[in-house]
């Protein structure tokens, strides 16, 4: 089957070439607007708490930040005003301030097909890490319960993780060290531009799936190696993928 012109064996075999080896064990995967339909609410909550502060967001442009640490996003977004440089209290309280907004909203669901992705991943025997430029511990700690036996906790890398966030590499490539494997060993599983150009640039096989209002072509220009339409798409051809 082919998606914009490529098919997953073509994909594949373009990996290939690059890498020189394609032998997946794990899966790296982001969390917001990959696992959870959480970005909707992180968009507002996000305009909002820049709103408080007197500094104009649209919400649609909190998607191209997606996987940028907190942090980086407020000091960019105060940079990018004209505003002093914040110091790390003020940046962890303005922080506290979107989560608040964003847990006082509706409780957000999975991504539809998400769990038949984690499911097939589980029962190829894929091990499964979560990479995530979050810190919102709502979502975290709803992991296990939602998807039980799929994820520990010891397998999570979070914007506390980190020194650099996505789109730097640091956060898939600790992601491979915490499981022992090597770039050609791992698939990058994401949903954003950012999130993308910091797995290509972590060497992994690197799928994306529209889940938002990205389009398919920012996801390819980032450096995907291939990109489905949505999760279900993903899970009925992940096999032919993981067997390339």
């Amino acid at each position: 089957m082919t998606y914009n012109n490529i098919t997953v064996a073509e994909a594949v075999c373009r990996y290939r070439r690059r890498a020189g080896a394609f032998a997946p064990r794990a899966a790296l995967i982001d969390m917001d607007g990959t696992i959870y339909n959480s970005m909707p609410h992180h968009t507002l909550a996000w305009q909002q708490m820049m709103r408080d502060i007197g500094v104009e967001c649209t919400r649609n442009e909190f998607y191209l930040y997606e996987g940028m640490t907190g942090a980086a996003t407020i000091r960019m977004l105060l940079q990018r005003a004209g505003l002093p440089e914040p110091s790390d209290e003020r940046v962890r309280e303005l922080y506290a301030v979107k989560s608040r907004y964003f847990n006082e909203m509706e409780r957000v669901g999975p991504v539809p097909g998400v769990e038949r992705v984690l499911h097939a991943l589980r029962d190829a025997g894929i091990d499964r890490v979560i990479v995530t430029g979050s810190g919102q511990a709502s979502l975290i700690d709803r992991l296990e319960a939602d998807f039980h036996g799929i994820f520990s906790a010891d397998r999570m890398i979070t914007s506390h993780s980190v020194i650099h966030g996505k789109p730097h590499p640091e956060p898939y490539l600790r992601g491979m060290e915490i499981v022992g494997v090597k770039p050609t060993e791992a698939i990058v599983l994401e949903n954003a531009p950012l999130g993308v150009e910091s797995g290509h640039a972590s060497g992994a096989f690197t799928i994306a799936v529209t889940t938002g209002p990205i389009p398919p072509e920012k996801l390819w220009e980032a450096g995907a190696d291939v990109v489905f339409p949505d999760m279900n798409r993903l899970a009925d051809l992940l096999p032919d993928l993981l067997n390339a």
